[in-house]
């Protein structure tokens, strides 16, 4: 019995580490999603080509640690992007409009746990192929843009917005395929180096 506690406890638990990488990331996107590139007309922002690393590092969390540590880095990360923007309207002497931060929390929040659920179903009850691996990726990023564009539709020119959508869907479908490698290759649960 003390032999197994022993070893439980050289096991050396980095998962805030992976919490922190993802609050880092979350604020970094908030950061630069005001700062776009035109494609065929679309105004993309720069936030694409980071988006689907949130989905990675949430996959990694619940593949290495688990479940709840998953949730918990979703949740922490979430009430950060908050934090930071009233921080940040703070420090630039703007008014805090609920509505600055309500479609990325919402869309965030949301994808995130779709994501988690389906992620934690297929590495319970599948070999976790591939392929449903990386229509979960896109699954989910579809529904950040569901659930942002719901909540600024009516600051959406949408007179491109479906090309614009459809563009967006394909660089992080790219994206997400060497994601969904990476992935495949990560073995659960943590490992000891012995």
């Amino acid at each position: 019995m003390l032999r197994k506690k022993k070893k439980e406890e050289d096991i050396y638990n980095d998962c805030w580490l992976y919490v922190l990488l993802l609050t880092t990331l979350v604020i970094l996107l908030e950061s630069i999603k005001k700062y776009t590139f035109n494609i065929m007309g679309a105004n993309l922002t720069y936030a694409i080509f980071l988006l689907p690393i949130e989905y990675f590092i949430v996959s990694y969390i619940s593949k290495k640690y688990d479940y709840k540590k998953a949730i918990a880095a979703i949740a922490i990360s979430g009430v950060m992007l908050v934090c930071f923007t009233a921080v940040i309207a703070f420090s630039l002497k703007e008014q805090l409009l609920l509505t600055n931060v309500s479609g990325e929390f919402c869309g965030y929040i949301t994808s995130q746990f779709v994501f988690l659920l389906i992620y934690f179903f297929l590495m319970n009850n599948t070999k976790m192929p591939p392929i449903l691996v990386y229509a979960n990726y896109l699954f989910s990023i579809m529904v950040f843009y569901i659930f942002y564009t719901l909540v600024y539709i009516t600051h959406i020119n949408l007179n491109h917005y479906w090309l614009g959508f459809l563009i967006t869907i394909i660089i992080q479908g790219i994206i997400c395929i060497g994601l969904v490698y990476i992935d495949t290759k990560i073995r659960r649960g943590q490992e000891t180096n012995k």
